[in-house]
């Protein structure tokens, strides 16, 4: 039985998740099939880790037994950072509902079937711009994807783009010293409400502006619909920070893992160029449930007496879906630990479970990758990364910081 001890240990170790992958899925390995709703005695109250693909689908299908609304981190926020990154993510019905109808209108299929070119645009100016015979991938490629489309589709100028990144690594890397080299929990502090207060301030000028004149912009319809309800200026902010977070954070480490995997697996790789169009789908899904870049949420019971299988938890209990181990399960996956592009049906949950607070952006960040890696390898379809990547510090995203990759032009 792994014990109690070592499971926190390990689970809340940053410089394990930084260094040891591997290690780390035969841990969760042996957690799924000894202990797979170990208790985690830290903090004030401890947490339950869920590490199966069942009860991780389960969770997120009861949200009245388990919210969101307490808080989605393991650990609770100080009130005032939490009244700044504050979104939907952390709501419970019905002020999730109104807000997820709201800015759904922006994120339907046919919403984004429109902007397709508008993407592929903008990766062939990323693709021009990246140095000859390569470089850090993250920096060059990966990163700039994502933030750029969401930018462009939300009509927010080019001149902010480099703020807007270094905001985001703040935000969503804090934990790392290359980002926050100050890493007391006042430094942290500190740096994240900084990051989030300007970013708030840019986008509550934007969307006041949109108000006062319209554009054809993504801002504009959610805070100037005329036929509509709207967000307000101050909740259009705190979506974008939640945006920029989920939206480029998530899909720029998809993309560098993903190219490292068909390095590593140049069987796959060259069956994927064989016929992109056949396996994009298939080869997209898989790269997605293998990286599983957001590793975890928290959920809180909501009353005594919640049952999950034979577990009874209290209210006020925390419970952890750890979504990187859900999507190694073997009971839900055939040969999990191997990479297959081919592999249907794939139940992975890299974008939550389906329940009220699946992925809103799961579309734009499939067709995101599409088009990237259908455009990446056809301007060089012999680029590889070299070496292992620079990993985030951090068990909250399974993060790439730096990927070195070489290629030449077609």
């Amino acid at each position: 039985m792994v014990g109690t001890e070592s499971v926190a240990s390990l689970l809340m170790d940053l410089d394990w998740w930084q260094h040891r992958s591997t290690e780390r899925d035969d841990f969760f390995a042996s957690l799924r099939q000894e202990n797979p709703r170990a208790f985690v005695p830290v903090g004030s109250r401890g947490f339950w880790a869920l590490t199966r693909h069942e009860d991780v689908l389960e969770v997120s299908r009861r949200p009245d037994d388990f919210c969101s609304g307490e808080g989605t981190q393991i650990f609770d926020q100080p009130a005032k950072l939490r009244e700044y990154r504050g979104s939907f993510i952390d709501m419970d019905n019905p002020e999730h509902a109104r807000l997820r109808k709201i800015v759904s209108r922006g994120f339907t299929n046919k919403a984004l079937s429109s902007i397709r070119e508008d993407i592929e645009d903008t990766v062939s100016e990323i693709l021009d711009g990246m140095p000859p015979g390569g470089g850090d991938f993250v920096s060059d490629f990966a990163a700039l994807v994502p933030l750029r489309i969401i930018d462009n589709l939300l009509g927010i100028p080019r001149e902010h783009e480099a703020f807007i990144l270094e905001a985001t690594n703040v935000l969503l890397g804090a934990v790392d010293p290359e980002y926050v080299p100050d890493q007391s929990s006042e430094g942290l502090a500190a740096a994240m409400t900084d990051a989030s207060q300007r970013l708030i301030a840019i986008l509550n000028d934007l969307a006041e502006e949109r108000i006062a004149d319209p554009k054809d912009d993504l801002i504009t319809r959610l805070v100037a619909a005329n036929d509509a309800e709207n967000l307000t200026p101050q909740e259009m902010a705190k979506f974008f920070i939640l945006l920029v977070g989920a939206g480029n954070e998530t899909t720029r480490n998809a993309i560098s893992h993903g190219l490292h995997l068909l390095t590593k697996h140049p069987d796959q790789r060259d069956l994927w160029l064989s016929d992109y169009d056949r396996y994009a789908p298939t080869a997209i899904e898989e790269i997605l449930r293998y990286a599983s870049p957001v590793v975890h949420m928290r959920r809180t019971v909501t009353r005594d007496g919640v049952k999950l299988g034979d577990q009874e938890f209290s209210k006020g209990d925390k419970v952890v879906l750890w979504y990187g181990s859900a999507n190694r399960d073997d009971s839900a996956f055939v040969n999990p630990s191997s990479f297959d592009i081919t592999r249907d049906p794939n139940p992975h949950l890299a974008f939550g479970a389906p329940g009220p607070h699946f992925c809103l952006g799961a579309h734009l960040a499939r067709l995101e990758m599409n088009v990237a890696f259908r455009m990446l390898f056809e301007r060089f379809p012999d680029i590889r990364t070299v070496g292992e990547p620079d990993v985030l510090r951090a068990n909250f995203l399974n993060g790439i910081k730096h990927l070195r990759v070489e290629y030449t032009a077609r």
